[in-house]
C-alpha cells in the first residue's frame, strides 16, 4: 500500500524552514518492527509530552520561527514518525494503516504548515481519521502543491465529507483522489466533488464501496466531462449505480484518456452491456476492464460485443461470475481472439461455459501476450478442456494458469503435459479441488523431475483427497527441485481428515532445500506425534520463517 513519489532535486530556492524539514523527513528511517511494538502507553506519553492545542496553534502560523524552533521541530517529527514507524521521502507523507490515533491526527496536522512542497498524503485505513479530518481539511491551503490524497477507509462522517468539499478547492494540482470504503460518502457525493471544474488535473478517482446511490452515479456521469485528464476509475461495490449506468456511460464518451475502468459489482445488467458498448468506441486508450460479479449481466453479450473489439490497446479483461450464456460465450469467441494485447483474462466462475466454451477457449491461441489465464469454477468438460490444453502450448508467456474447481482435470492432466514442459514463464499453477488422482501428481512430479517448471512459485493442489499416499511421496521427493517456490497448498477438503503417511518426511526433506518457501499449507492433516516433533525441529534449526498451516488438524 505504501506508494512514494520522489521529487527532483532542482525545484528553485525554498525557505531555509523547509529546506531543513525536508532534508529531515528524508533522512529519517525506521524500522517496521519498531511500529509493530508500539502500545497504548506510548500513546499516552505521547499525548503528555505535547504542548497544547494553543501552543501549536500558535507555533504553526508563525512563519518566523527562529533555527532553536526548527530544531525543536525536527525532534517532535522524528518522535512522531518513530513512533509509527514511517519515514518521509522527499514530497510523501505515507501514515496509511498504522493505527493513528486522534492524538496522531492532531500532530500531524501540526506539521502540516512546514511542509508545503508535499505533494502526497496518505492516510488510509486509520479508522481515528473518522471525525477529526475537518483538522486536516483546514490546513490544507498550506499544501496547496498535493498531487495525491488518499482517505481509503478512514470512516469519514458527513461532517468531514463536507469538509473534504470544502478543501479541494485549495488543492488544484491534485491527480489522485482515493476515498473508497468510507459509506458515509454514498449519498454526498454531489458535497465533494463540486470543485472539480473543466480542465481539472485529476487523473485517478477511486470510489470503491462508498453505498453510493444512483443519484450519485448520475452526478458521476455530468463531472466525467470535466475531467479530461482522468485515466483511472473505479467505482466498483457500489450496487445502486447501475440504474444510472445511461448518464456514467455518455460521460465516459468525454474520458477519451481513460486508462482503467473498474465496474466490478455495481449491478450492471444486460441492458447495461448495450450502453457501455456505445462508450467503447471512444475509449480507445484503454487498458483494464472489470465488469465482474455482476450476475445480471450474463446475455448482455449476445447482441452488443462489436464496440469491445475496438478496444485495441486492451490488457485486462474481467468477466468473472458474470453468469455469462452460451450466446455471450459465442459472441465472445468472435471478440476476444482480436484483443492482440490482452495481458490478463479472467472467465471463472460462469458454469454455463462448460458445455459452450470449446471454440472460444481453442482461439486463445492467438493471443500470444497472454500472461494470466483464470477458469475457475467453469464446470469444463472433456472436450473444452482438451481444447484449452492444445491453445495453451500456444501461449509463451504464461505465467498465471488457474483451473481450480473443474472436476474434469482429475485423470486428464496429460492433456496439459505438453504446456506443463514448454512453459518457461509459468510462475502460479492452481489445480485446487480438481479431482486430481495419484497418476496426475506422479505426472507432475515426473515433469518436475525432468527440469521444468523451474521458475515456479506458486503451486496449489489442494482438496485433491484423492490423491493416496504413494502419489503424494513421490511428488514430495522431486518439489524440492522448484528452486523458487514460495508456496505450496496441498490441504484437505473441510469435510476430511487423514493421517499423515511417511511422505511428510519427504516434504520436510525437500523444505530445507527450497531457499524461497515461506507458506505450506496443509490443513486437516493429521500429524503423529512423532511427525510433530520433526517439524518443532525445524522450526527451531531453521533462521527464515516458514508457516506450517496445519489448522483444522486433529
Amino acid at each position: 500500500m505504501s506508494q512514494t513519489r520522489k521529487k527532483s532535486s532542482s525545484e528553485g530556492e525554498t525557505k531555509p524552514q523547509t529546506s531543513f524539514v525536508n532534508k529531515f523527513l528524508s533522512g529519517s528511517t525506521l524500522r517496521s518492527s519498531e511500529a509493530e511494538s508500539r502500545n497504548e502507553s506510548n500513546d499516552l506519553k505521547t499525548a503528555d509530552s505535547q504542548p497544547s492545542d494553543e501552543t501549536q496553534k500558535a507555533a504553526t502560523l508563525d512563519t518566523a520561527t527562529p533555527l532553536t524552533s526548527e530544531t525543536e521541530l525536527g525532534c517532535q517529527v522524528e518522535q512522531f514518525l518513530q513512533k509509527l514507524g514511517r519515514k518521509a521521502v522527499d514530497t510523501c507523507l505515507d501514515l496509511s494503516n498504522c493505527g493513528l490515533t486522534t492524538a496522531d491526527v492532531r500532530e500531524m496536522v501540526a506539521l502540516l504548515p512546514f511542509l508545503p512542497d508535499l505533494e502526497t498524503l496518505d492516510i488510509s485505513w486509520n479508522d481515528f481519521v473518522g471525525g477529526t479530518l475537518h483538522s486536516v481539511t483546514e490546513q490544507m491551503h498550506l499544501v496547496s502543491k498535493l498531487k495525491s490524497l488518499r482517505l481509503g477507509s478512514c470512516r469519514l462522517t458527513t461532517d468531514d465529507v463536507r469538509a473534504l468539499g470544502a478543501a479541494l478547492e485549495a488543492m488544484p494540482d491534485l491527480e489522485e483522489l482515493t476515498l473508497s470504503w468510507n459509506s458515509k460518502v454514498g449519498g454526498h457525493l454531489p458535497l465533494i466533488l463540486p470543485k472539480f471544474q473543466a480542465g481539472s488535473k485529476i487523473r485517478t478517482l477511486e470510489l470503491v464501496d462508498c453505498a453510493l446511490t444512483s443519484e450519485d452515479g448520475a452526478f458521476v456521469g455530468q463531472l466525467l466531462p470535466m475531467l479530461p485528464s482522468l485515466e483511472v476509475l473505479d467505482l466498483s461495490i457500489n450496487r445502486n449505480i447501475g440504474g444510472s449506468l445511461n448518464s456514467i456511460a455518455q460521460g465516459l464518451k468525454s474520458a477519451s484518456n481513460l486508462k482503467v475502468l473498474k465496474l466490478q459489482s455495481c449491478g450492471l445488467s444486460q441492458k447495461s452491456v448495450k450502453l457501455l458498448d456505445a462508450a467503447f468506441r471512444h475509449l480507445s486508450e484503454l487498458r483494464t476492464l472489470d465488469l465482474s460479479c455482476n450476475k445480471e449481466l450474463g446475455g448482455g453479450f449476445e447482441d452488443s460485443p462489436a464496440q469491445v473489439a475496438t478496444l485495441e490497446r486492451l490488457e485486462v479483461l474481467d468477466l468473472h461470475q458474470c453468469s455469462l450464456t452460451a450466446g455471450d460465450v459465442v459472441s465472445l469467441t468472435q471478440v476476444i481472439p482480436l484483443l492482440s494485447s490482452l495481458h490478463e483474462l479472467d472467465l471463472s466462475a460462469n458454469k454455463e461455459m462448460g458445455s459452450s466454451s470449446e471454440n472460444l477457449l481453442s482461439r486463445l491461441r492467438f493471443l500470444p501476450a497472454l500472461k494470466s489465464l483464470l477458469i475457475n469454477n467453469c464446470a469444463l468438460e472433456r472436450e473444452t478442456f482438451t481444447a484449452l490444453a492444445e491453445a495453451s502450448v500456444h501461449l509463451p508467456a504464461l505465467e498465471v494458469l488457474s483451473l481450480s474447481w473443474n472436476k474434469c482435470v482429475g485423470g486428464n492432466l496429460k492433456l496439459l503435459l505438453e504446456t506443463l514442459k514448454l512453459s518457461t514463464s509459468l510462475h502460479v499453477l492452481r489445480l485446487s479441488s480438481c479431482s486430481l488422482v495419484t497418476e496426475d501428481v506422479a505426472l507432475l512430479a515426473s515433469v518436475i523431475h525432468t527440469g521444468h517448471l523451474a521458475r515456479l512459485r506458486k503451486l496449489d493442489l489442494s482438496y485433491n483427497d484423492s490423491i493416496c499416499d504413494a502419489g503424494w511421496a513421490i511428488f514430495c521427493q522431486n518439489v524440492w527441485l522448484l528452486r523458487e517456490l514460495t508456496e505450496l497448498d496441498i490441504s484437505l477438503r473441510p469435510s476430511t481428515f487423514r493421517d499423515c503417511g511417511q511422505w511428510f518426511r519427504h516434504l520436510l526433506c525437500a523444505v530445507t532445500r527450497l531457499p524461497a518457501i515461506t507458506e505450506i499449507g496443509m490443513k486437516r492433516w493429521i500429524l503423529p506425534p512423532s511427525l510433530e516433533e520433526e517439524l518443532k525441529r525445524l522450526d527451531q534449526d531453521r533462521s527464515s520463517s516458514i508457516h506450517f498451516d496445519h489448522g483444522g488438524c486433529q
